[in-house]
């Protein structure tokens, strides 16, 4: 899910000794999956002779169950519950939590694969009426914007009408995404 954003703050840093490796973004669907695909990949990555490895996800849902992974590896991980946190700055986040509470984000992955990735895996297509099952209780949806696009800021907008959410925008950019890549 943040495989363009690795790839633009890389070349923002001047990276040519980074090599991103991903996993498949739809198993934000299904947390319990990261810990052992990460696992895995950490295990090729081993065996294909990579010594230095960062992990680009944040926990994500696995209950700390990356982090076992992590340390059983002896590899670090971005800091943070989710890439909302450490887009945002994960110190923000933390300072704003209460607030966040009823606040469905939407960032530039989201908005260009809404789609794809939320609408069809949910559901939402053939059965419209689960929209307020899955999504009553937040208010607003804040797109956090890593670039300054308009035809993503436009995708937001309507990503949050068709949830029935109030729509607010922040421009973040990478956020703590930059600071962990720089130490790469």
């Amino acid at each position: 899910m943040i495989a363009r954003e690795v790839l633009a703050v890389n070349a923002q840093l001047g990276h040519a000794h980074v090599d991103l490796k991903c996993i498949d973004a739809n198993f934000h669907h299904h947390p319990e999956r990261i810990a052992p695909a990460v696992d895995r990949a950490i295990r090729k990555a081993r065996e294909d002779g990579f010594e230095h490895i960062f992990i680009g996800y944040a926990d994500c849902g696995t209950g700390g169950e990356l982090d076992k992974v992590c340390a059983a590896h002896g590899v670090a991980r971005i800091d943070g519950p989710h890439c909302f946190s450490f887009y945002l700055g994960n110190a923000t986040f933390e300072a704003a939590q209460d607030e966040m509470m009823t606040t469905f984000f939407i960032t530039d992955f989201l908005a260009r694969h809404f789609e794809a990735f939320l609408i069809k895996p949910l559901g939402l297509d053939r059965f419209p009426e689960l929209r307020d099952t899955y999504f009553g209780h937040y208010q607003r949806a804040l797109y956090i914007a890593q670039t300054d696009d308009p035809e993503l800021d436009r995708k937001a907008r309507d990503a949050a009408a068709r949830l029935g959410l109030r729509y607010e925008r922040q421009l973040t950019g990478y956020g703590d995404l930059t600071q962990a890549l720089a130490r790469l």
